[in-house]
């Protein structure tokens, strides 16, 4: 078992566009020969996009492109310009008078952070295809985790810079890899250590303020919109054959690495969503894929706090883990 770049998974590309004084942005995975996928949504408030098709009981059975925007529901305009993107170039679902690209996604909510007034639009999403060379695999700002914070327990000013995060490993002729945007509400676990590595910081914004004790200060309380502007949204990319019931259960089992790392976890204001896509290129059993899957989540999770930069006054884990 190795490391290998995300982008060495067969038949997809990754592509980002964002924007850095209004922090925010979007990632399109492209798959552009189609690919077998599932999904599995976990928060309470979610922002998706044609989630139903990836149900084993549907039609569709290959999808073209996955879409993370931050922007909040705003951000799923984004996905229009990757339908473009993939109309100009005659890929999509054949439906006799036209090929409809299949694009599904899901959003983050980043508003609070830069300016609500700039979302990911459709030439965005456009430009995010464009960008999709799979020469680098850039993290921290970029794309979908332009805007992305973490521990927002007691606001803004006490939280941390989230970000992108990508890894993947090969295994024999396997590939697994993940890719995701870390915006939650909760503190980021490492889970070989149990140490938060970053989330919602104390008065004196050196030291953590533990945001799944802090939850037991609401116990009698009605606290209104204290949960806002949250979620992490991903993707597990492999280039094994696999069918929609495999698709979706790999997202449901990579579920796990989000609860190993992120804590507390799917609440009712994060919309935590998971893609599982299958280029089919190696024959692989699908426990392997789970256990592989939970790995490289788990590490795209702590990479992309760790590779994120302050941004507003909004410190980062450098800045907090300072050598």
């Amino acid at each position: 078992m190795y490391t290998i770049p995300f982008t060495d998974i067969d038949e997809i590309k990754l592509g980002h566009e964002e924007d850095l004084e209004n922090l925010t942005g979007c990632t399109v995975l492209l798959c552009e020969s189609g690919a077998v996928a599932g999904v599995d949504v976990r928060g309470g408030a979610p922002g998706t996009r044609e989630t139903d098709l990836l149900n084993p009981m549907n039609l569709i059975d290959k999808i073209h492109a996955i879409l993370l925007s931050g922007g909040s529901a705003f951000g799923l305009d984004a996905a229009g310009g990757v339908m473009q993107y993939l109309e100009e170039k005659d890929i999509g679902f054949d439906v006799g008078v036209a090929k409809v690209p299949i694009v599904t996604g899901a959003v983050l909510f980043d508003l609070a952070v830069g300016n609500p007034k700039i979302r990911p639009d459709k030439d965005m999403g456009y430009r995010a295809c464009i960008n999709a060379n799979n020469q680098t695999c850039p993290e921290g700002n970029i794309g979908a985790g332009t805007g992305a914070t973490v521990g927002k327990f007691l606001g803004l000013e006490y939280a941390m810079k989230g970000g992108l995060g990508c890894y993947a490993l090969q295994v024999g002729d396997l590939k697994v890899g993940a890719v995701v945007a870390v915006n939650a509400f909760g503190d980021v676990i490492n889970p070989k250590t149990g140490e938060i590595i970053a989330g919602t910081l104390n008065a004196d914004k050196t030291s953590f303020a533990n945001t799944s004790k802090s939850f037991l200060s609401l116990i009698d309380k009605n606290q209104h919109n204290l949960l806002t502007g949250n979620t992490t949204i991903g993707i597990i990319a492999t280039n094994a054959k696999i069918n929609k019931s495999q698709a979706n259960k790999i997202a449901s089992m990579t579920h796990d690495a989000y609860a190993r790392t992120i804590r507390p976890v799917h609440t009712m204001a994060d919309g935590d969503t998971i893609f599982a896509l299958g280029t089919g290129k190696v024959t692989a059993d699908i426990n392997v894929i789970g256990v592989l899957a939970n790995e490289v989540m788990e590490m795209a999770i702590l990479r992309a706090i760790k590779s994120a930069n302050s941004v507003l006054g909004i410190k980062a884990y450098e800045d907090i883990h300072k050598a």
